[in-house]
């Protein structure tokens, strides 16, 4: 992929997002996907000597090989989604990074990069949700549909221990009484929303508000501004930190995080940003926007992280109450 991806910059909070098309070719159908540019280190073909480990046997990861030094397992895309794929031309392999793992995957192809905003990707609905939870939005172009694969999910499917569920993080005692921080959750994920929702309360530390996306969210917080200019309340009564994905349709977590700093009223509301496309290359987007905190899924550190930021800024409330 090399310098075609690198070429392209995006400015952190413009709720621009670049997309590569892929396709898988089933018999008589081509199928169209598309995923973050930001996962995706480079396209390779097929590689020449794959081993096939006798634990793989029946999953849809299809071996292992060495790329650049580093032994990279390879999930084959099609058999993931229960596509059988066929053989058109010589097959590609997307060598990506996430969750701070490097995963490759096998498609029939892809065509190119698109430059689009997360309005434009439009949430799953109604007979579209029955495609289950590999896919995360759909958007038109071209004039054809794309679809947007959850890759997420298939390393969680090949790798529980990568997956939000596998994580048990802790959080210290608290006292009695304590009054539980209130989040909101903002995720396109269902998955991830039920799982962190339960991670976070079930301590009693957290009491979580979820919402789908950045424009969801952001309609929430304004109307909420509202309200507390009208009743003469904080809006910690309401919220004491969010937490937000990045990769969201309608308005990304760099957007919503701009807004929210952006705001004279709002910016005194923590924002951690938690997502699978988090890593030390792309720390600067974040801090970029005014993200008070970073972790890449499924790192629930996050926890200890908000716990003390509320309880710091608490305490300096506290202290300059009359």
């Amino acid at each position: 992929m090399g310098a075609s991806a690198s070429e392209i910059l995006l400015e952190a909070g413009t709720n621009e997002v670049e997309i590569l098309e892929l396709f898988i070719d089933e018999a008589e159908y081509r199928g169209y996907f598309g995923v973050n540019v930001a996962k995706v280190l480079e396209i390779i073909p097929m590689p020449e000597k794959i081993m096939r480990p006798p634990h793989l046997s029946g999953s849809f990861a299809t071996g292992i090989f060495n790329h650049r030094g580093e032994i990279v397992v390879l999930l084959d895309l099609a058999r993931w989604l229960g596509k059988t794929r066929v053989e058109q031309g010589q097959p590609k392999v997307l060598v990506t990074e996430f969750n701070n793992t490097v995963t490759a995957f096998l498609v029939s192809g892809v065509t190119r990069i698109h430059r689009v905003t997360w309005d434009d990707i439009k949430p799953l609905e109604g007979y579209l949700e029955g495609l289950g939870d590999c896919l995360t939005g759909v958007i038109e172009l071209e004039d054809k549909l794309v679809l947007l694969l959850d890759l997420e999910k298939a390393i969680g499917d090949l790798d529980p221990q990568l997956a939000l569920s596998a994580s048990r993080p802790t959080t210290g005692a608290v006292s009695e009484g304590y009054e539980p921080i209130k989040v909101l959750h903002v995720d396109d994920s269902l998955i991830v929303r039920k799982t962190l929702k339960q991670r976070l309360e079930e301590n009693h530390i957290f009491s979580v508000q979820s919402m789908t996306n950045g424009a969801e969210a952001w309609s929430y917080l304004v109307g909420l501004k509202e309200r507390c200019t009208d009743d003469g309340q904080p809006l910690a009564k309401y919220v004491d930190v969010v937490l937000s994905d990045i990769e969201m349709p309608a308005m990304d977590g760099y957007h919503l995080c701009k807004r929210i700093k952006d705001d004279s009223q709002l910016r005194s509301i923590p924002v951690v940003l938690f997502s699978s496309i988090i890593t030390d290359k792309l720390l600067h987007k974040g801090e970029a926007v005014g993200a008070d905190g970073q972790f890449s899924k499924p790192d629930l550190a996050l926890m200890q992280f908000m716990k003390d930021t509320v309880d710091k800024k608490r305490a300096q409330a506290s202290s300059v109450s009359p």
